[in-house]
């Protein structure tokens, strides 16, 4: 998972983008990386979180899914999907379908 580390400067959300990804990191299984990241741009999204396929899903064509609004309860059901498997492995929750946003610009 990747976590936008600039997310807060919109000032909508009060997500600390660090305590976010040590939240998810302690709670995501011990073969997934959590990192924070630059800013990814769609601050109006705060804060983004970007779930990664594992390599083999990756490999048979899996992309990755950027989430927007990613706080609370949210966080919790990410870690479920990645947990379950995440992107090309356990189909995108209906719940987290509602947060689902398109690739920055710089993506």
């Amino acid at each position: 998972m990747t976590v936008c580390g600039e997310c807060v400067a919109v000032g909508r959300r009060h997500v600390d983008p660090a305590a976010q990804a040590a939240r998810l990191r302690a709670a995501a299984g011990p073969g997934d990386r959590v990192r924070l990241s630059k800013c990814l741009d769609v601050c109006s999204q705060a804060n983004v979180v970007i779930v990664q396929p594992a390599p083999a899903a990756r490999r048979a064509g899996a992309k990755p899914v950027w989430l927007g609004l990613v706080e609370g309860a949210v966080e919790d059901d990410v870690v479920a999907w990645v947990r379950a498997g995440g992107p090309g492995v356990a189909p995108l929750p209906m719940i987290l379908s509602l947060n689902e946003i398109a690739p920055g610009p710089r993506s």
